[in-house]
């Protein structure tokens, strides 16, 4: 195991490297970056207070160098604007450095989690990160619980009631579910529960109240989970369907095989043989996928949940760090989840192999 272990941490180096780069050339070449915004914003400003901006100085002279005047030609815009402005502008974002120079500088940088400074709000990429990743995982660990505390029990039962009418129903129900996108349920849920139209039994935003830091402990408790009720069911309605359905496939796949049949012959009861046979075997799946659907709740599930409730995690982040091309959360957010999604998936195989020894992955043929 040890020798797996080191082999799939080592396979870990390329691959984030590789995710990197694909996402450092995205988002240095999309149109719109911060140094077109700084020029649009500009445009309207008066010239002199854009002359003196960040020490760049000057009006536009005679002797200009070519290379100088050759900044302002790459952006739209920018006419009008002094080009040692502009330069002074690329200085300032970290545009002034070859595109190849400034890949291996954040490559050195991001080895050490030096994710440098967000472009507009003037704090550390990774203060901001460690201020908004309690939410995310607060939402995804709530969700994850309650998925597979409801898909487990219902899709055993499933298994055992397979075609009757308890199946089929809660077969109709839990398609009607995964059909329902939890955006849509959440929005469906602000309108009844949150003072849109009917009843205003929920807050509208927030992961707590504005005074919570003024009540005693049981307070803050009930009013952390008042607050996240409905963001947490509008995750879990689309997202325990599918896991239903698979443990109910695992243990159905499970309960026709010959060691079920023999242990029922030896006169062992129904209760022993579903959950001291079966169980094992048909959790297999179910648990050792625990590490990767968490990730995927917090690449998918929480991105749309938090900006619907005005939730300050790492989705909202995300978000607006996008639309304002802020690249250093940007990068910062998109290196921390991906290597926190390969992790989650070492560890799921390591699952795999603790919850059944016969798993070995280190003689596997490749």
């Amino acid at each position: 195991m040890l020798a797996y272990l080191v082999r799939r941490l080592l396979l870990m180096i390329p691959t984030i490297f590789g995710i990197m780069a694909v996402s450092f050339a995205i988002v240095q070449f999309v149109p719109g970056g911060p140094v077109e915004r700084a020029i649009a914003q500009l445009q309207g400003a008066d010239q002199s207070s854009t002359a003196g901006f960040g020490g760049g100085g000057g009006q536009i002279g005679a002797g200009g160098s070519q290379a100088v005047g050759d900044i302002a030609s790459r952006y739209r815009g920018s006419q009008g604007l002094d080009p040692k402005f502009i330069h002074e502008l690329e200085k300032q974002y970290g545009f002034d450095k070859p595109v190849l120079e400034r890949f291996l500088i954040l490559v050195r940088d991001y080895a050490t989690f030096n994710f440098g400074k967000s472009y507009y709000r003037d704090t550390p990429v990774l203060t901001l990160i460690g201020e908004k990743l309690p939410v995310s995982i607060s939402l995804g660990m709530w969700m994850t619980f309650l998925s597979y505390a409801i898909s487990i029990p219902l899709g055993i039962r499933k298994a055992v009631k397979d075609g009757t009418a308890f199946d089929v129903w809660s077969s109709a129900i839990v398609i009607v579910c995964s059909a329902i996108p939890g955006y849509l349920f959440a929005n469906l849920l602000i309108v009844l529960l949150c003072g849109g139209r009917y009843l205003e039994w929920f807050p509208l935003r927030g992961l707590v109240s504005d005074n919570w830091h003024d009540m005693d402990g049981l307070h803050r408790v009930l009013d952390y989970l008042w607050h996240i009720t409905l963001p947490v069911t509008a995750m879990v309605i689309g997202g325990f369907a599918s896991l239903t359905m698979l443990t109910k496939n695992s243990f159905l796949d499970e309960i026709n095989k010959q060691y079920v049949l023999t242990a029922r012959a030896k006169g062992l009861s129904e209760h022993r043989v579903l959950y001291g046979h079966i169980f094992r075997n048909a959790m297999l799946i179910v648990i050792a996928g625990f590490p990767s659907a968490f990730v995927g709740i917090l690449f998918t599930s929480s991105l749309l949940i938090e900006i619907i409730f005005s939730l300050d995690g790492m989705g909202l982040l995300g978000f607006e760090s996008v639309i304002q091309r802020d690249y250093p959360i940007v990068l910062g957010t998109v290196y921390l989840y991906s290597l926190l999604g390969l992790v989650l998936n070492l560890i799921g195989d390591l699952t795999y192999m603790f919850t059944d020894p016969r798993i070995d992955f280190e003689t596997r043929e490749t």
